[in-house]
């Protein structure tokens, strides 16, 4: 069977139709377009929860891709370090999860204790095992950096292993064995 030009045409012209008519036309300029209400699927409740009217706030940091997000939680007392830093260890809620946060904690670090001495936090840390497959390490020191200096008592953190300084890495990726500050990882931190 021959196909002529005119049947090259014709098919060349319905693939063209074809393809013209997938997809989305194109604009002259750019627009704004604003994002429905998330995360999905979105179910409202009725009331807010106990962590949603304390009468005080707690601040932590948790990660959303490879970023450090503060996540506040109304309490209902002022926690101590120890506790908030258990908290922290304890993870995002589970609304805090569906909203996409994450902690960088549990691959990084397998026990943390905090003590304050003159505004300044020591945290001793036992390090998780070498093979636990993590590289977000700068993540996990991070959140444990911004969220003890979000406290009014707290100036620096520092972290300890077997009692001598260990170095941890900052947000621009140095290793460092000194007093950390929020500044130190403020290159990491989205508002949301």
């Amino acid at each position: 069977m021959t196909v002529t030009r005119a049947g090259h045409g014709a098919v060349a012209a319905v693939l063209l139709a074809l393809v013209a008519a997938c997809g989305v036309p194109g604009e002259d300029r750019p627009r704004t377009v604003t994002p429905p209400p998330g995360p999905f699927p979105y179910t409202a409740t009725a009331a807010p929860t106990t962590a949603e009217t304390g009468a005080v706030t707690e601040v932590l940091y948790f990660a959303r891709d490879d970023r450090l997000v503060p996540v506040i939680r109304r309490i209902d007392e002022l926690p101590t370090a120890a506790a908030q830093l258990r908290d922290l260890l304890a993870g995002p809620t589970h609304p805090e999860r569906d909203d996409g946060l994450t902690s960088a904690l549990p691959g990084a670090l397998s026990n943390a204790l905090v003590e304050l001495v003159d505004g300044q936090a020591r945290v001793t840390v036992t390090p998780a095992a070498a093979d636990t497959g993590r590289i977000d390490e700068m993540l996990a020191y991070g959140q444990i950096v911004c969220t003890l200096t979000a406290r009014t008592d707290v100036n620096a953190v520092i972290f300890l292993r077997d009692g001598a300084p260990l170095s941890v890495p900052r947000g621009d990726h140095s290793l460092s064995p000194d007093p950390l500050t929020m500044a130190d990882y403020a290159v990491l931190i989205s508002l949301r």
